[in-house]
């Protein structure tokens, strides 16, 4: 059965210098709005205790284009002013759930240019989109087609930091369930490999960032040369931009096309929660951590399972996966970092990515089947073996606590 979802279709168009023009002035005016509003109610919550809503915001936003400082407003689409608002009036909502942090101001250089246009700002006909304050329709590079019969309900115009424009269709999309099979996955991600599966198989980590480290380090040499506030050092920012731009673009693609096959071939996949957060406070790894990109291909799976009705099982990050023997359970006191191989005491030798990857499948698949955790308990019990160890047990032999 076929499941409605919306879905967002990315493409890269080439705008006309009018059209530039026209862009470039709204990201201003959307930049300015949000930044304002977020000041003005940062204020009256420390002046006076008093929150401001989004309509008070709105209301506020008719009042400052008819001041002669901000009546440049009132030359861009009101829309994109709009939603900036409700934007703002989102991240102030997840801030007091305690799901984000605070809202901060946008930066012309270091935040992303974009503008939301909603269903009354463009006009979508015969595969033509045409902005509000546009006479002529973006020139859009369809590198795949939208589904069948789909009409955009929201646009989103940005221009990344290399200069490239990009245009955002969300859309609804009928997603039909993959075939069912009988196969699971567990996945130890790693910096060597990229990812080793429970079924032998170990995926090279392709190191984008550092295949790329010349060039963005000449790149970036040539950038400290250059004036502040020069056309040069523009350009050579663009230069830097577009390295960058080319390591998330391929890093991206990997990992789409990764976390695809392994949605398509199991029917449950088992990974780790890990902490990305904590791990890139270890100086040494950092920069290897976040090249390897694992928050992203956890997000990518994520997604992809509810799409296709899949099972992602996500066990708990104290899960020693790493120093848990596979075949008798017992928990290795420590196991550096550089020792990729180890020998339990019953004898079994194991790989330490494999034998990871096998503890996670296997703890996943008692989480899924029993419902309960897999995170061991420190305290001793009265059997007088380590709760951990038996956790251990149970979730390698699929049993459950209790």
């Amino acid at each position: 059965m076929a499941r409605q979802v919306r879905r967002a279709f990315k493409y890269r168009f080439y705008p006309t210098g009018e059209q530039a023009a026209e862009l470039s002035r709204t990201f201003g005016c959307v930049r300015l709005v949000y930044n304002k509003a977020l000041e003005d109610r940062t204020r009256a919550w420390r002046d006076e205790q008093r929150r401001i809503s989004y309509a008070q915001s709105s209301a506020a936003l008719t009042r400052w284009k008819k001041t002669p400082e901000l009546a440049f407003l009132a030359e861009v689409s009101c829309v994109p002013l709009q939603q900036a608002l409700r934007h703002l009036q989102t991240a102030f909502t997840n801030f007091f759930a305690k799901r984000a942090a605070y809202p901060r101001f946008k930066s012309r250089k270091r935040s992303r240019a974009s503008a939301e246009y909603t269903r009354s700002a463009f006009t979508w006909r015969d595969g033509h989109l045409t902005l509000a304050k546009m006479t002529k329709p973006l020139d859009i590079r369809w590198s795949r087609p939208l589904p069948q019969g789909a009409e955009p309900s929201t646009v989103t115009v940005s221009r990344d930091s290399a200069g490239r424009w990009f245009v955002s269709l969300l859309c609804q999309d009928a997603i039909s369930a993959s075939p069912a099979t009988n196969t699971a996955v567990g996945i130890d991600a790693g910096i060597t490999s990229l990812v080793a599966l429970s079924t032998g198989e170990k995926i090279a980590n392709p190191r984008h960032e550092r295949r790329d480290r010349a060039r963005l380090a000449k790149a970036q040499r040539h950038l400290s040369r250059k004036a502040p506030g020069s056309a040069n050092r523009d350009k050579a920012r663009r230069k830097v931009a577009r390295v960058h731009a080319r390591i998330a673009d391929r890093r991206r693609d990997f990992l789409h096309k990764l976390s695809t096959r392994l949605v398509r071939e199991n029917q449950t996949v088992v990974m780790e929660d890990l902490t990305v957060g904590n791990l890139l406070k270890n100086r040494a790894l950092a920069r290897a951590i976040s090249d390897a990109a694992w928050a992203e291909l956890r997000a990518m799976l994520e997604y992809k399972c509810a799409w296709y009705g899949r099972e992602l099982v996500v066990i708990d990050r104290w899960f020693p996966s790493t120093k848990l023997c596979g075949t008798c359970g017992t928990v290795r006191e420590k196991l550096p970092l550089d020792v990729r191989e180890w020998t339990c005491g019953c004898g079994a030798v194991h790989d330490r990515d494999m034998n990871a990857a096998r503890n996670i499948l296997a703890a996943g698949l008692a989480v899924s089947a029993c419902g309960d955790g897999v995170r061991p308990q420190r305290d001793s019990s009265r059997t007088g073996r380590s709760s951990a160890k038996q956790e251990t047990q149970r979730a390698t032999a699929g049993i459950p606590r209790r």
